[in-house]
């Protein structure tokens, strides 16, 4: 008795999943996200009002288990420091196109970039 692994389906559904993935690449993760226009701050599941990236400027927020710093300038944003160890957030750098995401999870802050054009996010992906 033989016992066939990979079907003819299995083999129609591989194939069509490698065409398809130049088309997805060309329209969904390839286009040019554009600048950001502001920066939405969401601290312990509570989002503040959104902020212009093109005020420069530096905020301290109070988090889940102290001060967090964050740095907007030149239409840019960035962790500059947290009050963890690892410091994940802070090592993430800058962000300024839109739908770009960083979190300082142990502290509970996320902060989320976005703009005029539209783009899968991340939140959303």
């Amino acid at each position: 008795m033989k016992s066939n692994l990979v079907t003819r389906a299995d083999w129609l559904i591989i194939i069509a999943s490698i065409a398809l993935l130049p088309w997805l690449y060309s329209t969904v993760w390839s286009n040019d996200p554009g600048d950001g226009d502001e920066v939405h701050i969401v601290v312990g599941g509570k989002e503040l009002p959104a902020i212009s990236l093109q005020q420069n400027q530096i905020l301290t927020i109070q988090g889940n288990i102290g001060p967090s710093t964050i740095q907007i300038a030149d239409g840019r944003v960035r962790f500059i420091s947290s009050p963890y160890q690892g410091q994940q957030c802070v090592h993430s750098g800058w962000h300024r196109h839109n739908g770009e995401f960083t979190a300082c999870l142990p502290n509970r802050i996320a902060m989320l970039v976005t703009g005029r054009t539209t783009r899968f996010d991340t939140f959303n992906y």
